[in-house]
């Protein structure tokens, strides 16, 4: 799975070390966070229904 879950404590505060996060992005949405790797080609859609996040679609390439 390339998603990883992250921890909200109680009080609604996400903490992490953003020296960590190269290369990566934070998804947050409803009380919950998600960190994705990014890849160095590609794309990472997004894709809504009703204002929340469904899923998270990626499409990978390679330079040739």
């Amino acid at each position: 799975m390339r998603m990883k879950e992250l921890k909200i404590d109680g009080n609604g505060s996400l903490s992490i070390d953003t020296m960590e996060l190269d290369g990566h992005a934070v998804i947050i949405d409803s009380g919950k966070a998600k960190l994705i790797k990014l890849h160095d080609h590609g794309e990472a859609k997004i894709i809504t229904h009703q204002g929340k996040v469904k899923r998270v679609r990626f499409e990978e390439g390679e330079e040739f």
